[in-house]
This record gives C-alpha cells, sequence and structure tokens, in this order.
C-alpha cells in the first residue's frame, strides 16, 4: 500500500515519556514514520485540538464473539461460570455462516478502531462452515480486517481435542485440525493470501485442552523454525489445571516450561492461575503475559497475580477476548483497579517512578507490539505510522494539563475522546463512529 508522504503535527504529542508540543511526524509514502521533529516542509495535516499517541494494539482477540453481547447475562439457576458461558459460544458456533461470521468481525474491527486500537491479534480458531471441513472462514478474517482498516495479527489457531484426551464434540468441530501437517499446510495458504503490508501471520495452539502435547511440542518448534511469534490460552481457570495434573502429573504452565523453549515469542494468555514459581520461569525465559481483563471478570475467571508477574520481569499486555466491551481506557484501568481492590491498595501497575497510566500505556502499545511481533506502538522513525488523536476539547478531558494528561485519558476517558486514527499513515477512522457494512 502506498500513500501520499505527510507531515502531521497535533497540539501535543506522546514522545514516550510525556506530552511535547511543536512536535511533527513526517510519515513515507510506505506509511512508517519517516522523522520525528521540527521539519521544514509544510504541515500535511494540523490537528488543532488534538494530542496525538501511537495506535493501541489489541493482542488477543475472538471477533465472532461481538454477537454475544447481550446474551448470557441472566442466570436462572444463581450462578453462571466460564463452562456455561462456553455453552452459550457453542450455540452461537452452530447458528454463524460464513455472511454472519465476516459481518460480527467486521462489527469488531470497526468498534477497536472507533476507540484507537489499530493492531489486533486476532487468536482464530472458528475454522469452518457447517461442513466441518475447508477452513471456509479463514478467508472471511482477512476479508473483515481489510475492509475495516485495521492491522491484523492473524493467529490460526490448532484445535485438535475437546478435552485434555478427549474427542472433538458439537460445535467443536468447526474448530478443528486434523494434524499438524494439515495446520501448517493451511497456514502456508494463508500467507499466500494476505491483503496488504497490514496482516501477517503468527502461530498459536488453543490451549492444552485442545492439543497433545506431542503436538503441541511439533506445532511451537515449527513455529520457531520459522521465526513466527505463538500465542496460547494458559491457565484461565481451575478445572484446566486440574484436568492436566490429572493427565500429565503436572500443571499446563509447568508443561510449558518443561517441554518447550520458551522465549520473547511466546505469548501465555491469562495465567490466571499459575503457580508464582512456573510463571517466574516462563517470564525470565522471556515469555510474555496476555491479561483481558473486561473479558475475565464477564467470566467470572480470577484475579491474575500482577505483582508477581511484574516482579518476574514479564512483560503485560492487554486483550480483548469475547469482545463483551470493546475499549481499550476500560481494560487499562480494569488492570489496575482490580489489583486494588484485591490488595486494597492504590498504585499497583507502575514503574519505578510510580506512574501508572505510563505503565498501562506501555502495555497497551509497546508491550502488545512486542507480542505480536509488529513494528508499531512508538511515535519513533522506522515505526508503522499507526497514530490515535484524541479530542482535548472533550468534556471528559476538563481540566487537563500537559502533566496530568495521560493519567486522565487513560484513568477518566472512554472511546468518546478519539477523534482520528490512522494506520500505516492512512487516515481510517475519524470522529470515533464505528464505521460498519452497510
Amino acid at each position: 500500500m502506498s500513500i501520499d508522504p505527510q507531515i502531521i503535527e497535533a497540539d501535543w504529542t506522546w514522545t514516550g515519556s510525556s506530552f511535547q508540543s511543536g512536535v511533527q511526524v513526517a510519515v513515507s509514502a510506505s506509511g512508517r514514520i519517516e522523522a520525528v521533529g521540527r521539519m521544514q516542509g509544510p504541515v500535511t495535516h494540523r490537528l488543532t485540538g488534538r494530542a496525538l499517541l501511537p495506535g493501541m494494539v489489541n493482542v488477543h482477540s475472538h471477533a465472532f464473539q461481538r454477537a454475544l453481547r447481550g446474551y448470557g447475562e441472566t442466570f436462572p439457576q444463581a450462578s453462571g461460570s466460564f463452562w456455561t458461558w462456553r455453552e452459550a459460544m457453542y450455540g452461537l458456533v452452530e447458528k454463524l455462516d460464513a455472511d454472519a461470521f465476516y459481518q460480527w468481525s467486521r462489527q469488531a474491527y470497526a468498534e477497536m478502531l472507533s476507540c484507537g486500537i489499530t493492531t489486533v491479534g486476532e487468536f482464530h480458531y472458528f475454522r469452518h462452515d457447517a461442513s466441518c471441513g475447508g477452513f471456509a472462514f479463514d478467508d472471511g478474517l482477512l476479508q473483515a480486517a481489510h475492509d475495516s482498516g485495521i492491522r491484523l495479527v492473524l493467529l490460526p489457531s490448532y484445535y485438535n481435542t475437546g478435552g485434555v484426551g478427549k474427542p472433538l464434540a458439537g460445535g467443536q468441530k468447526r474448530f478443528a485440525c486434523r494434524s499438524a501437517e494439515e495446520y501448517w499446510r493451511q497456514v502456508d495458504r494463508l500467507a499466500s493470501r494476505l491483503r496488504s503490508d497490514r496482516q501477517t501471520l503468527g502461530a498459536s495452539v488453543h490451549s492444552i485442552r485442545a492439543a497433545s502435547v506431542d503436538n503441541l511440542v511439533a506445532i511451537h518448534g515449527e513455529c520457531r523454525r520459522r521465526g513466527m511469534v505463538f500465542h496460547m490460552h494458559v491457565e484461565e481457570q481451575c478445572q484446566e489445571i486440574a484436568d492436566c495434573v490429572a493427565a500429565y502429573g503436572k500443571t499446563p504452565m509447568a508443561l510449558l516450561n518443561e517441554r518447550l523453549e520458551i522465549d520473547e515469542r511466546f505469548t501465555a494468555i491469562h495465567g490466571t492461575h499459575t503457580d508464582p514459581q512456573e510463571m517466574r520461569r516462563f517470564a525470565q525465559a522471556g515469555g510474555i503475559v496476555c491479561l483481558c481483563p473486561l473479558s475475565e471478570a464477564n467470566l467470572g475467571d480470577g484475579i491474575p497475580d500482577v505483582p508477581g508477574i511484574q516482579a518476574a520481569g514479564g512483560p503485560i499486555c492487554i486483550g480483548t477476548d469475547s469482545n463483551a466491551r470493546i475499549c481499550m481506557a476500560e481494560e487499562m484501568r480494569w488492570l489496575e483497579y482490580v489489583q486494588r481492590l484485591a490488595r486494597e491498595k492504590r498504585g499497583v501497575c507502575v514503574d519505578v517512578a510510580g506512574n501508572v497510566a505510563a505503565t498501562l500505556l506501555q502495555m497497551a502499545t509497546i508491550n502488545g507490539a512486542g507480542s505480536l511481533g509488529v513494528k508499531t506502538g512508538r511515535i519513533e522513525q522506522g515505526h508503522w505510522a499507526d497514530l490515535m488523536a484524541i479530542d482535548l476539547t472533550n468534556p471528559s478531558l476538563h481540566g487537563w494539563t500537559p502533566e496530568n494528561l495521560l493519567d486522565a485519558l487513560v484513568l477518566g476517558t472512554g472511546e468518546n475522546v478519539v477523534s482520528a486514527v490512522y494506520v500505516g499513515g492512512k487516515l481510517t477512522q475519524r470522529s470515533g463512529t464505528p464505521r460498519t457494512q452497510s
């Protein structure tokens, strides 16, 4: 994709440590940032009354689950769980055809753009139509991302068993990969069908419930050989851990640490109930943890040990998971506020200077970009010009100063402050209004 070279200047620009005025961002025809500072040429886009930040990176999404919003939120038996929610999700799976799958995926991506998310990692395990073969839904995701304009890292998922040692059943059959060889054949097919430089591929195994250990080892090994990022659901639920221990004598994370070569290309999704010692081993090997605060709260998953992950040196990134609510500012707030409630203290996710908002923003930008292997998340030379502009006149920011703007933005606003989004230098979204399929 080629664009007209441009120079963008907002009233204030986030430089990585503070908001600065008079900063201009030069974007090349390739869509990358060519320079940051004071330029000689005329400003192409003067964003008056706006501040400019890196676009957000949503590491973990199941786009089709946007269709579940508003469903499964009544509990006639007075209680529900992840497992009862999963049955409702399977019910949706059995109803969606290719067109509905595309429409809901595009809707989810449009909403992401409207709240400043410019890159999404799509953890894609819903592969087949009602025939349960042919990977008919894979192309629909590529098309939905292309039509919305979002940057996509597609993470096709290996899903072979319906539980530890159990066959696939019901709606799970629409997730199936029959072998590691079939999985990689489809990955190679997808590589030839990527729509633009906005689309790249990683790899994933759904969970320890969905693959034998031997197949997990084989797929992860081939992923490393290809230099791809690798993602996997890990220890979201206590039942998953109990089933794994019963079958293998070890927890899922202990198995990963023992059988795989963990490095900075491995992202564990959730890690809600991970043993601190195993988490330390994982983080010290370079592993990344993706938390999905709104979904984890909605599903009643539990509260991850964020201070423990941070103490081990593990980068934390953020995903929207089930897309029951799409708002990265809320994800960041919930990540911090749930930890405050659990520990009865304020200021849990902090850097060495005690900054909460800067730490959370790094999780939602720089750390997310690292997890997905894309050069985004910073307003720096050589990075993609994936940017979001916020409206400084929005009432929710009333009283801001350059010194407290980031805190006000992260801890006090929602998607309504986002006025424009650029992906690869192309203006993709403006005025905070999601674009949907007509």
